[in-house]
């Protein structure tokens, strides 16, 4: 059950709803109960009257409004306690649902490297959905049913105390013996039921999202299959659910019916010592209505386990320590962002972690030094595994340096904060990311306080200005931006890079996959913007290199030559080669 303890701690906020919740549904039971109770006592008092001479002195009109005022009563708190209770329930799941995604954005990549994207969306999704038995399913059902069993329990004993208490023990006992009970009967389907639902989800993405590729290859019919094997077993998963359920409700309704019988039984020579009367009745129908108070818990407690394994895939990410840490300032801007600055790799060392766990993995980044002087452009050559991206990431701290130090504007990294790091750097990426919004979300991105003039601004000096024309900024992108062309997605990160501002510019094959004159052109947009920024291009294609400050030779990790474009093809080194081979 610690695994709940997390999310108990988010009730607190919604105390109030959750509360007035659970008073409504007491006041619901309350009138169910007693609307039943009255009843029953009301008929038979209204039959023995009849055949005696009370029925001339008999009060019809008291008991009658009562069992109206408690029919009234029951409808209105059962829609009320609805309202409230899911109203607080929802809120409560989307604290949780930001509350998770807060906790899971530290952790990309490192973390969560491991996990699936349809895993991820099972958990932001599925498992906290499940939260809710925690409230409406567990803690609601039990307080509910002790307070009223307690109630009860007194109501009857004022009439008699052997009665009463007899009722209320067998009720306590069963509301202590059927959560265990069915806990036990729940917890390994629930815990397997949790797993097959991912396990659904994580294949049907696959099939979506690579649905073209399986098709050309033949595959779709294997991956299909797939998809039923796992739907198969979710079905299985909820029968046995819904059969342990029936099973619940059925022994439930035998124990109330067994312990109708003993009440009758004990109550059968009169209520209180006195003659039959009756009370009797008041009695017997009590004890037929208590059934109210036990049913929310008859099946609830199998869903624990399916609970509790989903509170356990949530604290998996709630729970993990972000490998990159960011400092906390009240005050953070230390670097002017308006100067040209520097930036400095100092005997850097880097190794991505094997997903086999091998310790002996080669260094991604071994042992490099590197100064870009301020407002200086630097392009760093290699092939593809060279460690070019790799530095990248490591400057804007998407991984920490495991040896070594990085240092801009003779600041540490690891100094900044990451809301001031992320103001003193733009990247424009050879995959831009276009989410499914519009034009106008995908630009305030990089500027969130700009206006429509300075986004319309951006789009012109990257060439795009017609997609200025109707709709406009309001112009639908599409899920990827599926609207665009590779080039204008280029683009649309080049306008983000001119928004932003930032007076380091990072370059990661922005060009890459695209046809000669789209290069050209982009080459051109970007020599435009970074005339007086510090600039890092990473490439592995011979373009723009003339232009450069200083060119770096990457290959396995370490530089193997460094200097001006004309220089390093006078020394027919490793460039020289590289040129040559074009």
């Amino acid at each position: 059950m610690r695994e709940l303890l997390p999310y108990l701690k988010l009730y607190k906020k919604h105390w109030f709803g959750l509360s007035l919740g659970m008073i409504l549904g007491f006041l619901t039971l309350f009138a169910s109960i007693g609307l039943l109770t009255l009843s029953g006592w009301f008929l038979s008092a209204a039959a023995v009257a009849g055949l005696t001479i009370a029925r001339e002195t008999f009060n019809y009109m008291l008991p009658g409004g009562g069992v109206r005022g408690l029919a009234m009563g029951r409808t209105a708190g059962r829609w009320g306690e609805r309202v409230v209770s899911h109203n607080a329930t929802f809120k409560l799941l989307t604290d949780l649902r930001v509350y998770f995604y807060e906790k899971l954005t530290p952790l990309i990549p490192g973390r969560v490297g491991g996990l699936r994207d349809a895993d991820l969306l099972n958990r932001l999704v599925a498992d906290v959905s499940a939260m809710d038995h925690v409230y409406l399913r567990l803690v609601s059902p039990v307080i509910l049913s002790i307070l009223g069993i307690t109630c009860l329990t007194g109501f009857l004993v004022w009439f008699d105390s052997d009665i009463g208490l007899t009722l209320g023990a067998i009720l306590m006992a069963l509301v202590l013996i059927w959560p265990v009970l069915f806990y036990k009967l729940g917890k390994g389907n629930g815990h397997r039921l949790t797993q097959n639902r991912a396990d659904l989800r994580i294949r049907t993405l696959d099939w979506i999202e690579g649905h073209c590729e399986l098709l050309l290859f033949g595959a779709e019919k294997r991956y299909r299959e797939k998809i039923d094997q796992a739907q198969m077993a979710l079905m299985s998963n909820q029968a046995i659910n819904a059969h342990i359920t029936g099973l619940a409700n059925a022994l439930l309704l035998l124990a109330n019916g067994m312990t109708l019988l003993l009440i009758l039984w004990m109550s059968a020579d009169g209520i209180g010592g006195s003659q039959p009367s009756p009370l009797i009745a008041l009695v017997v129908f009590a004890t037929l209505a208590s059934v109210e108070l036990l049913m929310p818990i008859a099946g609830a407690f199998q869903y624990l386990g399916q609970t509790l394994a989903s509170a356990r895939r949530l604290n998996e990410v709630i729970g993990a320590e972000p490998d990159v840490q960011f400092p906390i300032y009240s005050n953070n801007k230390v670097i002017n962002n308006s100067d040209k600055i520097a930036v400095e790799f100092h005997n850097v060392s880097f190794a991505y972690e094997s997903l086999s766990g091998d310790k002996h993995v080669p260094l991604a980044v071994d042992s490099l030094s590197l100064n870009v002087t301020a407002g200086s452009k630097l392009a760093i050559l290699g092939k593809t595994g060279s460690g070019k991206s790799t530095l990248l990431q490591l400057l804007t701290r998407y991984w920490d340096v495991q040896k070594g130090d990085i240092q801009i504007g003779g600041q540490a990294l690891t100094e900044l904060s990451e809301s001031e790091l992320r103001s003193l750097i733009s990247v424009v990426s050879q995959r831009v990311d276009v989410l499914n919004g519009t034009l106008r979300d995908n630009l305030l991105i990089a500027k969130p306080d700009a206006d429509d003039s300075i986004l319309s601004g951006a789009l012109t000096k990257v060439g795009l200005e017609y997609l200025l024309d109707a709709p406009g900024l309001d112009q639908w992108l599409g899920d990827g931006g599926r609207q665009l062309s590779g080039g204008e997605k280029r683009r649309i990160g080049i306008a983000r890079a001119v928004l932003h501002d930032a007076p380091i510019l990072l370059l990661d094959e922005p060009t890459e996959g695209l046809d000669r004159s789209t290069e050209s052109q982009i080459m051109s947009l970007l020599e435009q913007h970074y005339q007086d920024k510090t600039v890092i291009f990473v490439t592995h294609r011979l373009v723009g290199l003339s232009k450069m400050d200083n060119v770096v030779v990457l290959e396995q990790g370490k530089l193997v030559e460094q200097g001006e474009h004309t220089e390093l093809l006078k020394q027919k080194g490793r460039y020289y080669q590289l040129h040559q081979a074009i």
